[in-house]
C-alpha cells in the first residue's frame, strides 16, 4: 500500500506545462555561445523566435544544408527579433554538443542566431513540450507564445528547391506579429527527429 501511495504522490509530482496560444511562454535562463546568460523573461517588448536543434538530425541538418534557416536568422536579425536556438539532446546521446562543437557548427554553417543555449538536462526542453528537430516557438512583444510547431508546411528532409516552395510558418507569424495582427496559422504539428533527451 505504502508503494503505491508512493508512486502515486511521485507521478503528480512530475510538473506539466499545458502550453496555449495567447498564453505566457515558459521563462528560462541558459548561458549561450558567448557565454552570456540569455533570460527570456528580461526580453519582454521583443518578438522572439525559439528553434529546437540536432547537429546530426538530417530535418534540421536540410535547412542548414540549404541556408533556409540562416535565411530566417538573418530575417530576423534584420527586425530587431531574438532567435535563441536551444538544443536539448543529452551528453552520450545523438546530438549532443559541448559548447566549442556549438560554435564550430554555427560557424561552419553561417548560423547567424542571436543566442544557441545547450541543454543537457532537458529543463528548458521540457518545459516547452519540445518533441523534434527542429520545433519552432515564437513569442510576442507581451511574452506569450503566438505560435509554436513546425517550420513549415512540407514535412521531411528535403533540398533547397523544395524548402523554397514550402510555406514558412515562422516568417508568417513574425510578420504578422510586426503588423500587429494574430498569426493566421497559431498551431501545427512539429516534425522532425525525436528530442534525445536524459533518462
Amino acid at each position: 500500500m505504502k508503494k503505491i501511495l508512493f508512486i502515486f504522490i511521485a507521478l503528480f509530482a512530475i510538473p506539466v506545462f499545458a502550453l496555449e496560444i495567447g498564453q505566457p511562454a515558459p521563462d528560462f535562463a541558459g548561458v549561450d555561445q558567448d557565454s552570456k546568460t540569455f533570460k527570456l523573461s528580461d526580453n519582454k517588448g521583443q518578438i522572439i523566435v525559439l528553434e529546437w536543434q540536432s547537429p546530426e538530425c538530417p530535418f534540421s541538418l536540410a535547412h542548414y544544408e540549404a541556408g533556409s534557416m540562416q535565411a530566417l536568422q538573418k530575417y530576423a536579425k534584420q527586425k530587431n527579433v531574438i532567435w535563441v536556438t536551444i538544443n536539448s539532446s543529452a551528453e552520450g546521446k545523438p546530438g549532443f554538443e559541448t559548447r566549442q562543437q556549438s560554435r564550430d557548427f554555427a560557424r561552419k554553417k553561417g548560423a547567424v542566431g542571436a543566442h544557441v543555449i545547450l541543454d543537457p538536462k532537458g529543463d528548458i526542453g521540457h518545459k516547452y513540450d519540445a518533441k523534434t528537430t527542429p520545433h519552432m516557438f515564437v513569442i510576442d512583444k507581451d511574452g506569450n507564445i503566438a505560435y509554436m510547431g513546425a517550420i513549415d508546411d512540407k514535412p521531411g528532409a528535403k533540398g533547397a528547391a523544395a524548402i523554397s516552395k514550402a510555406n514558412n510558418y515562422i516568417y508568417a507569424a513574425v510578420e504578422a506579429l510586426r503588423a500587429g495582427e494574430v498569426p493566421a496559422v497559431s498551431v501545427t504539428k512539429p516534425y522532425g527527429c525525436g528530442i534525445k533527451y536524459a533518462d
